[in-house]
Parts: structure tokens; sequence; C-alpha cells
């Protein structure tokens, strides 16, 4: 281990700064989690918390879990917890939500740490934590996305008992074999397609398999392969009990994870138009390149710059580097979770729609491929300040002190981002296009209708102020273009949530192409860098024909 002029080692400076992004991230998130609001499925998603807590709680005989609109396809573990909490908690399920999220997302956070850490080093581990802190698709989503966030979380859960493994090979431990089963059984259990995990793991064996075949023989390869498989087997109990936890319905037939997948591989739901660049489309018409491109838009600049060179330098580790297959079989788990689903759906060309949040779950192994290209190139410049000329040597600190410098920037520009888009961070989109001003007309933003807290908690202060002058004796009708669940949520009992425009006092609109504008006082208009996420009008007097725009 090579060590600094004063005697410090790298490795225990970077520990020590991962712990503490660790705790900042930690009081951030203790400290911001109630200012996101509630998006189209979270009212639906408490209801499934507590249908599944009502069926635990009767023995398993409370059975309308299974029959609720389409959630029992999905699993509850993340509902099930949350509704639970809030019935021995004195704070309301939406807040426990909210919090909880913030909690598993923390997981996350440790676990591409320690993956990180385990493939490339201490250093590769602090900028695993920073490089996933400003992905919009992970940090904007763990707060208020109970589908696609914990999931992610679950899969790089599983990554990391894989990694784990492979560094025991061919005899992993009993800690490990655990971890590997309660991870299993969480990603299938959180998503049925987490069975994809399974190509991850079996393309890594593939690859060990037939190395040490041609270097050891087949018997020897053989023998060590069903020694690792046998083993990492006896974890499947646990994993299917796991399952069964976070996804009853999942266990109640044997066949039902397979109904489950026939079900998703078709779109069920009436098409709508989103926007992709600056055309509204139908979601079943969206192009090839949907997902690649809103990768490239909507990741900063210096998160896509190492994932590349993170995914060039795992490819030639792989198949030109000098380490045990096992340890290079570490890589191809990593690269199949980052990249195969991204290939899946451009080969395949399924429904896609909500811009990429269906991809929360490659955020992890993203981060940590962009960590790996960090990792490598600070310790090869360790490497010739050690063992270097010393004019080398003086080259090489200056070229790693260049090197922070453009990292420390590239992680403060998209923070600085974030905090101005608080708590809407998810919408963020790179310089490529111009930020959000640029993608305004362009793609999506505010999908998920988060804006609508805020916007109601202004409609009440302007409400309050103004009582007198407002229709009495009734409730305050508001007409509303976006999650009419959560809009209700957010207004509270003095307001009738509704999308009738002829009758409604007031108009929350969400900023999105497809909300209509109407020629009316606005109340409350919500904005970020001069775009509009949401507003409020006064539409007493003034009936409109409906909350959508022409054509919508």
């Amino acid at each position: 281990m090579w060590v600094l002029p004063d005697g410090r080692r790298p490795g225990a400076i970077a520990d020590a700064c991962s712990v503490v992004l660790l705790t900042l991230l930690a009081a951030i998130a203790a400290l911001t989690f109630s200012d996101y609001g509630l998006g189209w499925d979270d009212f639906t998603h408490s209801q499934y918390g507590d249908l599944l807590y009502k069926y635990f709680a009767s023995g398993l005989t409370q059975r309308k879990v299974f029959s609720f609109v389409n959630l029992y396809y999905y699993g509850g573990g993340f509902d099930l917890l949350s509704n639970t909490l809030s019935r021995v908690l004195p704070v309301d399920v939406f807040d426990i939500r909210r919090f909880l999220g913030g909690v598993v997302g923390m997981a996350g956070f440790v676990l591409v740490w320690r993956i990180s850490r385990r493939l490339a080093g201490p250093v590769a581990g602090f900028a695993a934590i920073a490089l996933l802190a400003i992905c919009p698709l992970y940090y904007g989503h763990m707060f208020m996305n109970a589908k696609d966030a914990p999931f992610a979380v679950a899969v790089a859960g599983l990554i990391y008992a894989t990694v784990r493994a492979f560094d025991e090979f061919p005899n992993p431990t009993p800690r490990t074999v655990t971890l590997f089963g309660l991870f299993l059984g969480l990603a299938v259990g959180t998503r049925v397609v987490g069975v994809m995990t399974g190509l991850y793991i079996v393309t890594a064996l593939a690859f060990v398999f037939a190395v040490t075949w041609r270097r050891d023989g087949l018997k020897a390869s053989a023998a060590g392969m069903g020694r690792f498989v046998l083993l990492l087997s006896l974890s499947l109990p646990l994993a299917y009990f796991v399952l069964g936890v976070v996804w009853p319905w999942g266990v109640e037939d044997p066949a039902n994870p397979l109904y489950a997948l026939k079900y998703y591989s078709k779109f069920w739901e009436v098409p709508w138009r989103e926007m992709f660049e600056g055309r509204p489309i139908l979601v079943p018409d969206m192009p090839r390149s949907y997902v690649p491109t809103l990768f490239s838009v909507q990741m900063p600049e210096l998160f896509l710059a190492l994932t590349l060179a993170g995914a060039a330098g795992a490819l030639v580790a792989v198949f030109a580097g000098k380490d045990t297959p096992a340890r290079r079989a570490r890589l191809i788990v990593v690269l199949m979770a980052a990249l195969f689903p991204i290939l899946l759906v451009v080969t395949t060309r399924p429904v896609v729609y909500n811009g990429i949040r269906h991809f929360v779950f490659i955020s992890p192994a993203l981060a940590i491929l962009g960590s790996l290209a960090a990792g490598w190139a600070w310790d090869r410049l360790g490497g010739l300040d050690k063992l270097g000329a010393l004019a080398r040597a003086g080259r090489a600190r200056v070229v790693r002190g260049v090197l922070m410098a453009v990292f420390a920037v590239g992680i403060l520009l998209p923070a600085a981002s974030f905090y101005q888009l608080h708590p809407y961070e998810y919408t963020y989109y790179n310089h490529f296009v111009g930020g959000i001003r640029g993608a305004e007309k362009m793609f999506m933003l505010d999908y998920w209708g988060l804006a609508f807290k805020q916007a109601t908690e202004e409609l009440d202060e302007y409400v309050e102020a103004h009582r007198h002058s407002l229709p009495q004796g009734r409730k305050l009708k508001v007409a509303v273009c976006g999650p009419r669940f959560a809009a209700a949520a957010e207004l509270g009992p003095r307001y009738e949530a509704t999308y009738d425009s002829q009758t409604a006092d007031f108009y929350l609109a969400l900023g999105e192409f497809y909300c209509a504008d109407v020629k009316a006082p606005v109340l409350v208009d919500i904005e970020r860098d001069g775009v509009t996420y949401a507003r409020v009008f006064d539409v007493r007097g003034r009936p409109f024909p409906s909350v959508f725009a022409a054509g919508q």
C-alpha cells in the first residue's frame, strides 16, 4: 500500500470520507424526507399495504389482497412494513412511507460502498457513494417510488452477496450464503423481473467454468463449480421464505410468478401520450432510442463519463486481466446488472413510459462501474508515485490533484442543481439538453405529480386568508389534471378533488403538455429555474371544457 508524504494511507482517508459522506446523506434524508409529495401510485400502494397487513393479521384468511387491482402481481414488502409501522406509531402513513424510503435508500448507498470497495478499494467505495448521490434516477426516486427504489436496493444487495460469493469461490461462507438467500428473495419478491438477476449469475458462472476448464481440465472445473453451486443453493429455502413474506401471492401457487411474468409481457393499459424529443408519442410507439436517450440527457456528465470508462475497463479486466477467474466473474455480474436491461429493451422494444423510472434498479450498478474507473485511475497514479522516478512521481501528484478537482466539480455541480430542484431531484436534466429549461418542451418533467404537495399547501394558505369571500357551507371543488387521489390526500377534508371543470372553484394542474391552460387568474405557481411544475387557477365563474389539453 502506497502512502502519502505525511505517512497517511489513502485507503484509510477514503474510508473516513465515505463514513462522513454517508452520515451527511443520512442527515439530509432525515431533514428532508417529508418535503416529497405523493405520486400517482402512493394512495393505491398504501391500500395494498393495508390489505397485506390484514392478510397476515387474520392468519392468512382475509384474501382480498389477491384481487386488489393488479398490485398482487407486485411484491408489497415496502407497503406492508409502512402500514405495520403506521399502526404502532402516531405518524401519518405517507410520512412513514417517505421516511422508510429514505432508510431503504440509505441501505443502497451502504451496499454500493461495500461492493465497490471489494472490487477496487476504498477510493472506489467513496466514489460509488458520491456518484449514486448525484444520480437523479436513484436519489430522486428513493423517497417516493415504492415499486422501483426498493427493488433497486434488493438487486444491489444481491450483487453484493454474489460478489462476496465469488470472492470466496468455491467455498462461500454461511454468512454469504445467508445474504444471498435474503437478497434473492427480496429481489424476486419485490418485482418478479428480479428473476433476470439469475441470468447475470449464470453468465458469470459460465465464464468461470469455461476458463477453469481450459486451465485445469474438465474434472477439476466441474468439481469446484459443483461445490460452489451446491453451497449457494442452500440459500434457496430462505429465499423462498422471504419471497413469501414480501409477496404472498407469489407462493400461494408455485406457478404464480410465471403468471406474473406473462402479465408483464404485454401492455395492459389504455395507451396515453408522453413527450419525447419534443413530440407527444403514444407509449407503445416509443422508439428504441427512448431509454438510451433519456440516460444520456438525465445522468450528470461525470456519472456518464466514469460509467462508460468503468464499463470499458471492466471488459478489459474480464477478458485480459490476470486475476483469478472467480474474481473476474465479479465484474461480469456488475456489467450484466448495469447494461443487460438496457440492451434487452433496445432489442425487444417493449412499451416504455414514465421516463426511465423502471430502470432505477440498474442505477447502483452504473454507479459501481463509474467508481471502478475512479478507483483504478487513482491506484494507477499512486503506483507511479511510489515506483517512478522523482520527476515522474511529481507529475503523477499533479495529475492526481487535477483529477480530484475534476471529480469534485463533477459531483458538486449536479449536487447544486439538486439543491435548487428540491424536492424534484428526479426531474434533473444535464447540460447536454440545457437542464430543465431545455428539457421542458422536449421531455417529461414532474410526471409523478410531486409538485401537488407544495401547490396545495400554498392554495390552502390562500383559502385561509380569503375564507370569508369563498363559498360557505360546502367543500371547495378543485378540478385536477394529474394524480387525483394524491391531490385529494394533499388537499385535505375541506376540498373535493374532481375532474369536473364546469363547476370547479379552483383548477390544479401539472405543468405538463397534457394539462389544459386556462384564461384565469393564477393563484399559485410552483417553479424551478423558470419552469412551471404546477399551477392553481381561480376558475370560479369561468367554466372550461376539460382539465386536459385539446387532443389528449
